[in-house]
């Protein structure tokens, strides 16, 4: 039988970082490739990310920083493609960037020469990007997969999902992904809010706080992480908090050490060498004023250091070293960075991203059950996975 002639050797639904780092390398293969996007225009969750500087990977983005059902999924593309290479990129088009704490690397200029760098990649092998129309349907027969654009319709023998996560949805951002993955036969890890800040009910004390920031240790079962709490209106947020919430369970607690660098005994020898001093001032010295103001009436430590017992300052210790917060859920998918869950690993190629069950199939990024922490890991985890399938496609 003469194989039907198709329009493209690979078509990638989403114009994202993954997508965008997945046609640019299939079709600097010789692939024929086209992108199809439903926004007006491609990367735009690379624009707006970092502040719009981008924090386009981290020298840090090591397998054990992501978060899957199957914590060694990621190891084979993340080694394959590492933040190096993408450095490597991002230096041979002159464009400057800075490293920021925890190896977290940003451009020095706009997010705009990322996606720039990454469509004359494209245009280098003569990818074809479409945005702006919708994909009414998509079919696969004798080999080939088959995409209705509404009037027109495009076919190929391989078909990138690369449509990210629901994250985001003033951005354009659905679960199209899932859809996709389930009319193919594909498990899905059911999807939930990630690197989202976490909300407080009932009567939070520390609403009045909103604004204030200190540095802690929170941790949300067995990962800890020590960078910025921010208090909000609705709850808690700032990087140590979005970092949690990507492990944090509905109905279980946070834990927050507030003073990480205080030792134990501490407030028990500051009452040795200044008992007339008052705890709040001893707080207000470690934390900001209206932090300390909120936790010396939680603790009911009012009054001079010499006026309460040791037994009550080590107990004070104990709840400042591990202060229980009851978040009663998070911002939800509005305000989340990323996705944790999405297209089960268990169904996929760790070295193609190619679908086990549905040869010419691939699913890469965000879509993927692979989340990475807070700091430029899931954009490296784009590249990676990205151009393991546009190595394969």
């Amino acid at each position: 039988m003469t194989p039907v002639p198709q329009d493209y050797d690979v078509i990638v639904l989403g114009a994202g970082a993954a997508g965008l780092m997945c046609a640019a390398t299939a079709g600097q293969r010789g692939r024929r490739v086209l992108v199809l996007d439903h926004a007006e225009k491609p990367g735009k969750k690379i624009l707006i990310s970092g502040g719009g500087r981008c924090n386009f990977t981290n020298i840090g983005a090591a397998p054990d920083r992501f978060l899957s059902s199957n914590p060694h999924f990621a190891r084979s593309a993340l080694a394959r493609y590492t933040a190096a290479d993408f450095l490597a990129l991002v230096n041979s088009y002159g464009i400057a960037w800075h490293e920021k704490t925890l190896g977290q690397l940003f451009c020095d200029g706009s997010a705009r020469q990322i996606v720039a760098m990454l469509l004359e990649e494209g245009a280098k092998g003569a990818v074809e990007v479409r945005c702006g129309g919708n994909i009414r349907a998509v079919t696969h027969n004798d080999g080939a997969f088959s995409v209705d654009l509404g009037g027109k319709t495009v076919t190929a023998g391989a078909l990138v999902i690369a449509t990210g996560g629901p994250s985001i949805p003033k951005m354009g951002a659905t679960g199209v992904a899932y859809d996709l993955a389930r009319q193919f036969g594909l498990k899905v890890v059911e999807p939930r809010p990630a690197l989202v800040p976490l909300t407080l009910g009932g009567e939070d004390p520390f609403r009045a706080l909103a604004g204030v920031a200190t540095e802690v240790v929170a941790k949300a079962g067995k990962a800890a992480f020590r960078e910025a709490m921010l208090f909000t209106h609705r709850g808690l947020s700032g990087p140590a908090i979005l970092q949690v919430s990507s492990y944090w369970r509905h109905g279980e607690p946070i834990i927050v050490d507030l003073l990480p660098d205080r030792t134990e005994g501490w407030l028990r020898d500051a009452k040795r060498a200044t008992p007339r001093a008052s705890v709040a001032k001893l707080l207000a010295g470690a934390l900001p004023q209206r932090l300390a103001e909120v936790l010396v009436r939680e603790l009911g430590l009012v009054g001079e250091l010499a006026n309460v017992p040791d037994a009550k300052l080590a107990t004070a210790e104990r709840m400042l070293a591990g202060w229980r917060f009851e978040p009663n859920g998070s911002e939800g998918f509005a305000k989340a960075e990323v996705t944790v869950g999405g297209v089960s690993t268990a169904e996929l190629s760790s070295q193609t991203m190619e679908a086990k069950k549905v040869p010419g199939l691939y699913v890469i990024g965000e879509a993927v059950d692979v989340t990475g922490w807070l700091g430029g890991y899931n954009f490296q985890w784009a590249w990676s996975s990205g151009w393991a399938a546009g190595t394969a496609a």
